[in-house]
């Protein structure tokens, strides 16, 4: 059983070749401010427009209370030398750094999005190139125009040496189940390149405009409603290896997916997988961002220790502060060994991107090469 207290160990922790595991973030985000004003000015109606559905998604309060967070937090998603300093007093090794969400824009129109699809491309690079021994990075795509995807993740994954990309739980009319969106996983599934879901916003609107429940509520329900439609689409069927990292331990479905089972056993509407949906969890992985002790073990329960790896949400205010600390501590209190630590906390991540850095090129932080 490991010690609450002595996180220190799994800095060092080694694979079965000795060498040492770097501990790694998966979900941190970045914020792109340049790019937000270039949106601004090319679309001002339609930014309006868009800040008039986030302010009816949220609420007044919420909007108040997430301005202030985001200018108190600015420095931490701007700046190089305060995100090095933060990992270093988490006792972070790496992060893989992901665009806010805030930049996925669903409305914009093709040409747009595909600017700025590789304009964040672009800043997400430079970013960390300022310490490719410390920074992995995500880029976007335009989800919400399926033909143009590819184009975009290529110039990710190829162009910018990214080591994957990050995808909202839909996007206008635009589901994980489309048909339109095969080209894309076939093509991610050859990079072995990382999906990142992570959603933005919440279709239910209104319903959650009070008491924060847009994020409280709507974020673990959008994950949900994505991996379903991965499952029941049988994209995991004809893609099984598929890198999908699901953001705030995949929301919902894994710890609730009895019934979704139940739907594939009765439903005739339900059977476009070949299997239970339950079987499929284990070709998913996870991070941590679950907030609590009891809630990360029935994660383990239902999808196994080895498709969990350590997220923190960094740097915003619904994420974990301290998350090597704030892990580690869980996984103690549920009576987790060394080897569960070293899996969530460095091990599976290390794994994931290594046959990614041979086809993009990113960074010499794969196969446990620490800093």
């Amino acid at each position: 059983m490991i010690d609450a207290d002595n996180t220190a160990a799994t800095r060092d922790a080694s694979v079965t070749t000795g060498a040492p595991v770097p501990i790694t973030d998966v979900h941190a985000h970045l914020l792109l401010p340049e790019l937000l004003e270039s949106v601004r000015q090319r679309a001002p109606e339609q930014m309006d427009s868009a800040d008039e559905l986030e302010f009816i998604r949220n609420g007044a309060a919420s909007m108040q209370a997430s301005g202030e967070m985001i200018r108190d937090r600015f420095p931490r998603l701007t700046r190089l030398d305060v995100r090095l300093s933060d990992m270093d007093e988490q006792g972070v090794d790496v992060q893989w750094v992901s665009p806010s969400p805030s930049h996925y824009y669903p409305w914009a129109d093709e040409d747009l999005a595909v600017w700025i699809a590789r304009e964040a491309n672009l800043l997400v690079a430079e970013h960390i190139g300022g310490a490719p021994d410390r920074l992995l990075g995500l880029g976007l795509v335009p989800l919400q125009h399926p033909s143009r995807i590819v184009e975009c993740a290529e110039d990710a994954i190829l162009g910018r040496g990214l080591i994957g990309i990050e995808i909202s739980s839909f996007a206008g009319d635009v589901e994980l189940s489309d048909d339109r969106l095969e080209p894309f996983w076939a093509r991610m599934e050859e990079l072995g390149a990382i999906v990142f879901i992570h959603p933005f916003g919440c279709s239910l609107d209104e319903r959650l405009d009070r008491f924060y429940l847009t994020n409280t509520v709507g974020q673990p329900v959008e994950n949900a409603v994505a991996l379903s439609h991965l499952i029941f689409a049988g994209v995991l069927d004809r893609h099984p290896r598929l890198k999908i990292v699901a953001a705030h331990g995949g929301g919902y479905l894994p710890t609730s997916i009895g019934r979704s089972d139940r739907a594939w056993k009765v439903r005739p509407e339900a059977r476009g997988c070949e299997r239970a949906p339950s079987s499929y969890l284990g070709q998913i992985w996870y991070d941590t961002v679950v907030h609590d002790a009891s809630d990360l073990r029935h994660l383990i329960e239902a999808v196994g220790a080895d498709r969990i790896v350590l997220g923190s949400d960094y740097p915003f205010d619904m994420g974990l502060d301290e998350p090597v600390e704030d892990v580690c501590g869980w996984l103690a209190s549920q009576g987790m060994d060394e080897d569960v630590v070293r899996a969530i906390t460095g091990t599976t991540a290390s794994a994931l991107v290594d046959t990614t850095a041979s086809v993009s090129g990113s960074g010499s932080l794969m196969k446990g090469d620490s800093r």
